[in-house]
């Protein structure tokens, strides 16, 4: 991300994210191009940011940018390899952040590695349509669909881009599309 020296409020002079992917692609590559492409935007507002900024809670909820990278690794993993992969006895709890050193490098290298093994589950299923092996909803019996996985992380991480960029906007100005 390039450094935003527009004073706070003002309209930056160029925006410092990339652009959507382009191209007329299968579904799948084009839904994990999309989210590929917001998992990155998510890590982009880390940059330049020390350790004290990162864990820095925004809003009154608490949600700081660290806090929102550590909690989109759980949900990776929750939805691509215990819900739909079928791995493990019981998912993460999204309480209980992914250990670590607490740095902003562990946590980025935490989720780089849980988008890593989602994208291997989503590479190795058969089809969009399958049903995962179970649901991490209450309500619902049935696994989801592969499709239906990264439509909701694109929006989960969709939502959280939203929320990233307001929070480094508060904090220094920077600004995102």
């Amino acid at each position: 991300m390039t450094e935003n020296t527009a004073p706070r409020g003002a309209a930056p002079s160029k925006f410092s994210d990339s652009r959507p992917p382009w191209g007329n692609t299968d579904e799948r590559t084009t839904l994990l191009a999309f989210l590929d492409y917001l998992r990155e935007a998510v890590i982009g507002k880390l940059d330049g940011l020390g350790e004290e900024a990162a864990g820095r809670p925004g809003v009154a909820s608490g949600t700081s940018l660290l806090w929102l990278v550590r909690h989109l690794t759980v949900v990776e993993l929750n939805w691509f390899e215990y819900a739909y992969g079928g791995s493990g006895e019981k998912p993460l709890d999204s309480e209980e952040l992914p250990s670590g050193d607490g740095t902003v490098a562990a946590a980025v290298a935490a989720y780089r590695d849980a988008v890593a093994r989602a994208n291997a589950v989503a590479a190795a299923a058969p089809d969009l349509d399958r049903p995962g092996v179970r649901s991490l909803r209450p309500d619902v019996a049935e696994g989801p669909s592969l499709r239906w996985v990264l439509v909701h992380m694109i929006e989960e991480t969709g939502r959280h881009a939203g929320h990233a960029d307001i929070l480094r906007e508060q904090m220094d100005g920077a600004v995102g599309r």
